[in-house]
């Protein structure tokens, strides 16, 4: 049976890119990846992972709203006018959970939008929806 964690026709696990600047939400988010057979790395605000997604090929961003120097939205504008990465899909979580604030996330380029506090099984459900894998 193929790993759900490994892109169709390749050998490596999906690179999942997690945007925080909680440290204690990237370490939830990575512990929780990294146990479902993804490789993970982390960034503290919009603009480490923007210099981290243009220079490193990931299969998913996590990325958090509010955050210093860069926040979420300013990074997915940003991700989506760069060839490389302005396709890859990106999550967004965050506690802002209005209707506007969705809107906001999904005109900014997110293909999802998850309102924290994020439950285990939900960040594993929808990083496999993302990636079009199988529900680990």
């Amino acid at each position: 049976m193929p790993d759900p964690t490994v892109l169709p026709g390749g050998n490596a696990p999906a690179h999942i890119l997690v945007i925080d600047d909680a440290t204690v939400v990237r370490l939830y988010y990575h512990q929780i990846l990294e146990a479902a057979g993804y490789q993970v790395d982390e960034a503290f605000n919009g603009l480490e992972g923007l210099e981290k997604a243009v220079q490193t090929p990931f299969d998913l961003f996590i990325v958090d709203v509010n955050m210093p120097i860069m926040d979420g939205y300013a990074f997915l504008h940003a991700l989506r006018r760069e060839p490389g990465p302005r396709t890859v899909p990106a999550m967004m979580t965050t506690t802002e959970a209005t209707a506007a604030d969705h809107r906001a996330a999904l005109e900014a380029g997110a293909n999802a939008y998850l309102v924290k506090p994020v439950a285990r099984e939900q960040l594993s459900l929808y990083a496999a929806a993302m990636l079009g894998r199988s529900i680990p």
